[in-house]
């Protein structure tokens, strides 16, 4: 065996409390090295009593490992344990001491789960594991009131610019809400809403304060009642880490400099304020017009905790994404957790982290990230063609084994937004290869978020061009792909497998582009075939006993009398979903 690469770490992804009565348990070994692995564990007070041998589960398998998992109740709350390794004659015991030929006899030395406190569970909002989110950039999406436009605003349907206006607001998705109800989507994330000098609305004047262009406060009030009324969830966003240059506080710094009563609500390096060459302030990037705050200061801390109360309480937000997540210290939002808790318990609070992001992923800060791991591997399969199936595959089960299972139900998986370019655009503008990543996404676990006009077959390059405004002239929309996220949408919605089930990879192979995975939930059964070619191909996989239904037109495929082996032919980007009846 190759001890080198056998792992585990308790109190992390490797051990935690998936629920108030049990404990998910991982370890890691090299692939395709060992043939069984044991968990035995028992209470560290009753050794004799309480120990047990429990088979662990292969659940995923990368490039080099292979991950196992259990799953235990321990009797009385406390878990001491290790792990047997067999491969072949060959055995092992693993524990906090070290690798041991014989099993251990005392608890001492043994990895501990000290006491699964129901307080520490990590349990993100139910309602997020059912949820389609749609995005909403609220400049672009439909003017619903011209009398609050901005001045010289642009003719809806032309080029966007970096600093052009086109009008939209929140009426206009008042005015919608049939659409995103009859689109299937039943939760909603708005780009900022704050009063802000810019379309995008990231550099916020007033935090306090829904931006003229869009409304004001009660008009939010109602359109959040309206999607409420409708069952469709509303995410806001919030711009903490920095301000805009045209923020009260930091206009006070630039009137006062060092004598301002705000000059420590943000990071000076030297006075006097200076912008060029670089800002003499820390900043967004090096945007001079976009302030870092410090949100260690007491008083910025309680100001901002304050909005984060107001619009969750106050305005019925039922969640907010945190834009820069990564760059604002832990502390602080281990407190923003406990105020938007105290305001809604269900308040969903996602983080902007582009990278692996356990240590905010612990039950004290967010409930899920943007989730642009899995972004990225699925645009290279489907969309770029960089990577092939296997490849795909040991990316997939390697992002889902860096987080607890109760991260991955409720992460954020989108495959485009307001900052990288539109998904049919990534695509070549290959309708076939959009549908395909997309068909990924809406059967793949967490909660999948549409960009929108992705639906009616927007396209668009880098900022600006992924932020023109939406197509309402239907001759113009593309009514085969708002027909495919349509049905999409409901099969997700009708099948909880879709949504909440396990997946295994059954068909994932070195230099094919040919993928079969299966979802499975109690007693539903879905397998899913892809072919991310330009050309015909076949695969080959075992399906199990049954009779195998099409998911999308109820058509009878075939009925197994036995688990086989089973070829079906794919067409050039074609997918076919068979459902177990």
């Amino acid at each position: 065996m190759f001890l080198e690469a056998v792992f585990h770490q308790p109190k992390s992804n490797y051990a935690y409390a998936y629920d108030q009565e049990t404990l998910h348990i991982r370890v890691r070994t090299k692939r395709d090295d060992v043939t069984t692995v044991s968990l035995f564990h028992c209470d560290k007070y009753d050794l004799n009593g309480t120990q047990q041998l429990t088979t662990m589960h292969k659940v995923a398998s990368d490039a080099l490992f292979d991950y196992y998992e259990a799953s235990v109740k321990p009797p009385y709350r406390r878990c001491t344990y290790g792990f047997h390794l067999i491969s072949g004659a060959d055995q092992i015991w693993y524990t906090e001491g070290g690798f041991f030929l014989e099993r251990p006899t005392i608890p001492t030395g043994l990895f501990e789960f000290p006491f699964l406190n129901a307080a520490d569970v990590f349990s993100p909002p139910e309602w997020v594991k059912d949820a389609v989110f749609y995005q909403i950039f609220p400049e672009r999406f439909a003017n619903g009131d011209p009398s609050n436009d901005p001045q010289n605003v642009a003719p809806w349907g032309g080029q966007p610019q970096y600093d052009n206006f086109f009008g939209g607001d929140l009426q206009g998705v008042i005015d919608h809400i049939d659409y995103l109800k009859d689109l299937g989507v039943n939760a909603l994330y708005f780009t900022p809403l704050f009063e802000a000098t810019t379309n995008h609305k990231y550099d916020t004047v007033d935090y306090k304060k829904v931006d003229p262009h869009f409304g004001d406060s009660q008009l939010l009030k109602a359109l959040v009642h309206i999607c409420h009324q409708n069952n469709i969830k509303v995410m806001l966003d919030a711009v903490f880490n920095h301000s805009g240059y045209y923020f009260a506080p930091f206009q006070d710094v630039i009137r006062n400099q060092e004598h301002s009563p705000y000059r420590d609500w943000f990071y000076v390096h030297e006075f006097p304020v200076q912008t060029e060459p670089r800002p003499s302030y820390d900043t967004f990037a090096f945007t001079h017009m976009m302030p870092k705050l410090n949100t260690e200061n007491p008083e910025v801390k309680a100001y901002l905790l304050e909005v984060a109360r107001y619009y969750i309480e106050e305005i019925g937000m039922d969640g907010w994404r945190l834009d820069v997540a990564n760059e604002v210290d832990h502390a602080f939002w281990r407190a923003f957790r406990r105020v938007v808790k105290a305001a809604n318990p269900d308040a969903y609070i996602l983080g902007e982290i582009w990278h692996q992001s356990m240590p905010w992923l612990q039950g004290d800060q967010f409930d899920a990230v943007m989730n642009y791991p899995v972004t990225n591997t699925i645009l290279d399969f489907f969309c770029k063609n960089r990577i092939d199936a296997q490849q795909f595959k040991n990316e997939i089960n390697r992002m889902y084994v860096a987080y607890p299972l109760q991260a991955n139900e409720v992460a954020f998986n989108l495959l485009d937004s307001h900052d990288t370019p539109r998904l049919l655009t990534i695509c070549g503008e290959n309708v076939d290869k959009m549908k395909l990543a997309a068909t990924f996404q809406l059967t793949y676990r967490g909660a999948p978020c549409i960009y929108y006009g992705d639906d009616v077959g927007l396209t668009g390059g880098e900022d600006p061009d992924c932020r023109k405004t939406m197509v309402w002239d239907k001759e113009k929309q593309n009514h085969d792909l708002l027909s495919f996220y349509q049905t999409m949408i409901r099969l997700r919605h009708e099948n909880p497998a879709l949504r909440q089930g396990s997946l295994s990879f059954l068909l994932a192979e070195s230099h094919s582009s040919v993928l079969v995975y299966e979802r499975r939930l109690t007693d539903e059964h879905f397998i899913i075939m892809m072919n991310a070619a330009d050309t015909t191909q076949e695969a080959t996989f075992t399906l199990p006993q049954g009779l195998w239904m099409d998911a999308l037109t109820h058509h009878k495929i075939t009925e197994q009398t036995a688990d086989s082996s089973y070829t079906v032919t794919l067409e050039p980007y074609e997918y076919k979903i068979l459902k177990q009846q």
